[in-house]
């Protein structure tokens, strides 16, 4: 947490430690500072203090360890690694990467799976994390929601986006642009939960973003089975073996992944034409934060495809809207909305004292 007054004339002169009285969500290091960020922080202040008002709503998980991941987190006596290390997945497996200890993004080395029969279809839309556990015969202390809020984070967003115009019920395939992955590239095997998600349907995604290597661009990858860590021992095996035993298992892949290295706009028209998107997924997008997200909602506006975006927290959602509005001119088709799938770990040194969960809420065009 940095002063939100930094850079302003004088030099801080120490941890920001004062919080804005009314507001709650910024600090800063000295009266000063607080005094002369007010001209730019009186027209977000009043915003950011009904932000906090959800923060009960936020922190709100059915899981045993959620004082620890939510909570403690935010007031610091609690860290990632710690949270990790105390199951035994700290730098293990796909866990690798949810940690400051995070391995490199030019490996996609750290995970392996294993065959597991289908679980049982879905008797009714999943409206909650609660809902999914239950589903998947998955015990409350488990942290697997840790990795599976990126597929549960695509089957919630088609869910919204059915209201408009996204029947995938009566769709035999569906095709997802996945734009800006980033620690996505090392958990891969995460998303083969699609293939119980929707059941019966071949998902094909494409990721699109920078941050894969120029090696892997154009990579096709078959996701074949259900994913666990390298660790036999781990808590996050109970993913693959609450399951139905007595169900056949099908060798084929009906998840397929493609991965292209760039930008969407400079990219989109090189595999646009054999894989046109039934929906454009960005998560934890930053629209307001990356100039290159401008040409990007221009595509998006101009070939009319649903597309649902996630941010860390409702600021950055905010600041978003005010974006995609001034691009194309027409207000937001999906509000902005709480994620139900969202990580349920806050994330670790935010720029504002705003609980911040990745994946949190939920905006689309």
């Amino acid at each position: 947490m940095e002063c939100a007054g930094k850079g302003r004339g004088t030099r801080c002169i120490g941890p920001p430690t004062r919080r804005c009285g009314r507001c709650g969500a910024v600090s800063y290091c000295s009266v000063s500072h607080q005094i002369s960020h007010w001209s730019d922080h009186k027209e977000e202040c009043e915003r950011l203090e009904q932000h906090m008002k959800r923060a009960d709503d936020l922190n709100d998980f059915p899981f045993t360890f959620t004082a620890e991941a939510t909570l403690l987190g935010f007031e610091k006596r609690e860290s990632r690694c710690s949270f990790l290390s105390k199951r035994g997945i700290h730098r293990q497996g796909m866990w690798v990467c949810e940690c400051r200890c995070g391995a490199s993004l030019t490996s996609f080395d750290c995970l392996r799976s294993r065959d597991e029969g289908p679980p049982s279809p879905i008797a009714k839309h999943l409206k909650s994390w609660a809902d999914y556990y239950e589903w998947r015969c998955i015990p409350l202390h488990s942290p697997v929601a840790l990795l599976l809020h990126w597929p549960l984070m695509i089957y919630h967003a088609t869910q919204v986006a059915s209201v408009r115009s996204l029947t995938v019920e009566n769709c035999n395939e569906l095709c997802i642009h996945y734009l800006g992955p980033e620690k996505e590239l090392l958990q891969l095997a995460a998303f083969w939960e699609l293939q119980a998600l929707f059941p019966g349907m071949k998902v094909h995604i494409q990721f699109i973003g920078p941050a894969i290597p120029e090696h892997r661009d154009g990579q096709k990858i078959d996701l074949c089975s259900y994913a666990h860590c390298l660790d036999t021992d781990c808590i996050c095996r109970s993913l693959s073996e609450n399951v139905n035993r007595g169900a056949v298992t099908d060798k084929s892949s009906n998840v397929t992944v493609q991965l292209h290295r760039g930008y969407y706009h400079d990219r989109y028209r090189d595999f646009a034409e054999d894989s046109f998107p039934h929906l454009i997924i960005g998560p934890n997008a930053g629209i307001a934060a990356y100039p290159s997200w401008l040409p990007t909602i221009e595509l998006i506006n101009e070939i009319g495809v649903p597309a649902v975006f996630s941010d860390y927290c409702e600021e950055a959602c905010h600041l978003a809207e005010c974006c995609i509005t001034r691009v194309t001119g027409h207000p937001l088709a999906i509000p902005i909305q709480i994620n139900p799938f969202k990580q349920p770990m806050v994330v670790e040194d935010n720029a504002l004292l705003l609980p911040c969960y990745s994946n949190c809420f939920l905006f689309g065009m």
